[in-house]
């Protein structure tokens, strides 16, 4: 069960610094031996190995993190800003952990047993119980430290692979922060080695260490019994910003103010199928339930989880981002909710191996935050993300390629309808077919078409500061979304594209789409002609039949007030919603598969027109050159 919002009170951890201080200034904690001297051998960065064997041997190691940062900079007594803030974020770290702690121990009735063992030892299930919370408590601390420096220190330069996670000891809290702090010491200690990084090492270090160390305490949780009370928690510190989600492994990203010029509907001439879709999407994403943490869209069907708009340049893909961020954040701001958009782009292509990765797996991570709607974009997909047969991209390509895949449509990947993500591309032909195809929804985004539309966009553009008279026309009447919506959906009641054109002929021949036998021969068909059509695209085809049986205009007045829809319980929204759905008819089923399968053969017709377009380059380039050189060799240059 979900417990709300729990705000963590600063003088809760202020009360703690003390403690904190003494962690990052001097302690001595318990290790197993390595025979690895901490040493290194000179002029190397090797350390010496003894070959005497020490197994089951412990020792002590006094650890100094304040030293051990002065003495990454030896000629300077005081530490640099990166240092000084990897100190201060870890002292602040270590006194939050505690104080978290002390709240576990009060919901859990942790600090009850402590206080009774304190006077007399306890015995029997209330002894048990004890140790098994106290060991709980202990791993809490330990995941509030590093989801702590997890968001406030950030990573630079080439990640770090030497980090090892720390040698956790889960008596108490104390001594887990303990055996964190000391593995913080080793990992900047390590980075001391990386000198000629400075700061930029010395941060890659210690976010690597934490990243070591959340993924390892992630893969002990199932050994502690005693966090189930801790699994739902939402905790807010609002001094810092910080927040603890359960256990999420990017617990509460820091959010940051969206900086956007957003657009209006009607600012957006043309697209008709892409604006009303879109601005569709924009509510759907608000019927998510916090409590429920799912959204009645995914249990009905018909939520567009990922979707690709593709067209030529300037036909108004940047504008349509513009528009729906916009619409999603209004409806977040008079809900109260928090929204979260992030774009990935070319700049995250990094030149250092798995950074890429890392990247996309943090943007992805960010926009499935489950306790604010997001909506995330990667733009250019078709340069972002590589073909798996391109042997000519970027390794960080092909990264980015493999972890969009497998967050858009992976074995673990889980839809609650918190968010939604949109790729956008001028050339989705280049975009490898597995990723393309892991798209629910395809948006053609071809801007103006009609002369109508083109006297719209130019009367919206050139503003008010004019007298030239508007001439034979009804302004913006080609605009009204449900007219438009109507004769574009019954546009394609027919192929639009020349290759499924001829299919659809040869099936109308001897065939009526009447039966479900009748859907699936014809969908068989054109399989035949487009191997790509494969059962992934099939899904898509439903899911976008669903989406249109669930064609509802939630009613603009459900987003007035937050009590009139938002903020109702998941199963009054889900009453509400169903209310107005209605069933798929035949002739839906025929424009959802002509639609989808348009896309297809356009993508194809497209690369295949590229691919013969460089084989007539190529020849024009041969034939010049046979002819260059012949002329070469009549002038007696060519053996020159």
């Amino acid at each position: 069960m979900d417990i709300g919002l729990t705000t963590l009170d600063e003088k809760d951890v202020e009360k703690h610094l003390p403690m904190a201080q003494s962690l990052v200034t001097k302690l001595i904690v318990l290790e197993a031996a390595t025979g690895k001297s901490r040493t290194e051998l000179a002029g190397t960065r090797r350390r010496f190995v003894s070959t005497v064997s020490t197994a089951e041997s412990r020792t002590t190691r006094e650890v100094e993190l304040t030293n051990a940062l002065s003495a990454l900079t030896p000629g300077d007594s005081m530490l640099s800003m990166a240092q000084h803030n990897v100190l201060f974020k870890t002292r602040r770290a270590l006194a939050v952990a505690l104080a978290v702690s002390d709240l576990f121990a009060k919901n859990t009735g942790l600090d009850a047993l402590r206080s009774r063992n304190a006077s007399s030892s306890l015995q029997g299930a209330d002894a048990d119980r004890y140790r098994v919370l106290l060991e709980a408590s202990a791993y809490v601390s330990a995941f509030t430290a590093a989801a702590y420096l997890h968001q406030f220190v950030e990573g630079g330069g080439e990640p770090a692979n030497d980090i090892e996670p720390p040698n956790y000891n889960f008596n108490t809290p104390q001594d887990a922060l303990k055996t964190f702090v000391a593995g913080l010491e080793t990992a900047v200690a390590g980075s001391n080695g990386d000198a000629s990084n400075g700061d930029v090492g010395l941060q890659s270090h210690v976010r690597a260490f934490v990243d070591e160390a959340l993924e390892d305490l992630l893969t002990r949780k199932s050994r502690f019994s005693g966090l189930g009370s801790f699994e739902d928690i939402h905790l807010r510190l609002e001094s810092d910003g910080f927040e603890v989600n359960g256990f999420d492994v990017a617990p509460g990203a820091k959010s940051k103010p969206l900086v956007m010029t957003f657009k209006k509907p009607n600012e957006i001439i043309g697209n008709h199928i892409a604006k009303y879709q879109s601005m569709k999407l924009a509510k759907m994403l608000m019927a998510y339930d916090f409590d429920r943490q799912l959204n009645p869209f995914v249990e009905l069907g018909g939520f567009l989880f990922t979707f690709i708009g593709d067209g030529a340049p300037g036909t108004g893909k940047t504008i349509l981002i513009q528009m729906i961020a916009g619409l999603v954040n209004d409806y977040c701001q008079m809900a109260g909710y928090g929204f979260s958009y992030e774009n990935f782009g070319v700049d995250q292509i990094s030149s250092y191996q798995g950074k890429s990765g890392q990247n996309c797996k943090q943007f992805i991570t960010n926009v499935l935050n489950t306790r604010t709607i997001g909506f995330g974009t990667v733009d250019d997909i078709d340069q972002v993300a590589a073909k798996r047969s391109d042997d000519r991209a970027s390794a960080g390509q092909q990264e980015v390629t493999a972890v969009l895949m497998e967050s858009f449509a992976g074995a673990s990947t889980v839809i609650r309808g918190n968010c939604s993500f949109g790729m956008f591309s001028n050339y989705p032909e280049n975009v490898d077919d597995a990723l393309r195809q892991r798209a629910g929804a395809r948006w053609l985004v071809d801007g103006p078409q009609s002369q109508d539309d083109y006297v719209d966009i130019f009367v919206l553009l050139a503003g008010k500061n004019h007298s030239i008279p508007l001439g034979n026309h009804d302004l913006f009447e080609a605009q009204h979304i449900e007219s438009a919506v109507a004769n574009v959906y019954e546009q394609h009641s027919k192929p639009q594209e020349e290759g499924l054109l001829k299919v659809f002929e040869r099936f109308m021949k001897d065939n009526q789409l009447n039966t479900m036998n009748d859907v699936g021969t014809y969908l068989h068909m054109i399989k035949v002609a487009e191997p790509r059509f494969t059962g992934r695209a099939i899904k898509n085809v439903t899911d976008a039949i669903k989406m249109r049986a669930m064609d509802v205009d939630l009613p603009d007045e459900w987003f007035e007030r937050p009590e009139d829809f938002v903020h109702k319980a998941y199963d009054e929204k889900k009453a509400m919603i169903e209310e107005l759905r209605g069933p798929f008819t035949i002739e839906m089923v025929m424009q959802e598969i002509n639609r989808y399968a348009d896309s297809e053969f356009r993508y194809t017709d497209k690369s295949d027109n590229a691919a013969v377009d460089e084989i007539i380059r190529r020849e024009r380039q041969r034939e010049k050159a046979v002819e260059e050189i012949a002329a070469m060799k009549n002038d007696g240059r060519w053996g020159s």
